[in-house]
Formats: C-alpha cells, sequence, structure tokens
C-alpha cells in the first residue's frame, strides 16, 4: 500500500486537538501523535530497573569473638525521688560483679 508523501499536510494532535504539519509531528512513547511544542520524552522512573545480582554471604564466616559488657556501678544517672513509704517491694533477678 502506498502513502502520500503529506508535505502539505495536516494533522490534529491526541492531546490538545490543535493542528500542526504532519511531518512535523511526533509520536511519543505511549503512542500519542502530538505537536513539537507538546512532546515529553518518558520519565526515567517509568522504565525498568536494571537487573543487578544480589550481594553474596562471605564464605565461612565467624564472630570476632565474645564482646564484653562494660557496667558502670554506683554512678546514679537521674535522682529518684525520695517517697515516704514504699507501696511494693520485689526482686526480679540477680546481679554478679567480677573485678579483674
Amino acid at each position: 500500500m502506498a502513502f502520500a508523501k503529506g508535505e502539505k499536510a495536516w494533522g490534529i494532535s491526541d492531546r490538545s486537538g490543535f493542528r500542526y504539519r504532519l511531518k512535523e509531528m511526533k509520536r511519543e512513547w505511549n503512542g500519542l501523535l502530538v505537536g513539537p511544542d507538546e512532546f515529553e520524552e518518558k520519565h526515567p522512573q517509568l522504565r525498568a530497573p536494571r537487573a543487578t545480582a544480589d550481594p553474596e554471604a562471605l564464605r565461612e564466616s565467624r564472630p570476632d569473638g565474645p564482646e564484653t559488657l562494660i557496667v558502670f556501678v554506683g554512678v546514679p544517672t537521674v535522682q529518684a525521688p525520695r517517697l515516704e513509704r514504699p507501696r511494693m517491694l520485689g526482686q526480679v533477678g540477680t546481679v554478679e560483679v567480677v573485678t579483674t
């Protein structure tokens, strides 16, 4: 099938309905035929991200060693208000202090 050259042909923009020369019109990424002043490129966020390999775990990885916990005893951080008589007394657990 043969088409005419269309040097003097006019086209209607799919976006605004304005008339433009057919040879000046551009087709967008979504298939719309628009005038040169209405043309918008595809936004980079609409493209699929590049597939990259996931990071792999280390072979035979081990922890550095036992971590030491330093506890400062006898240094008050917040002054608690004094109560006339305590309402409840109890014990939650035990604390061992090891000195080196």
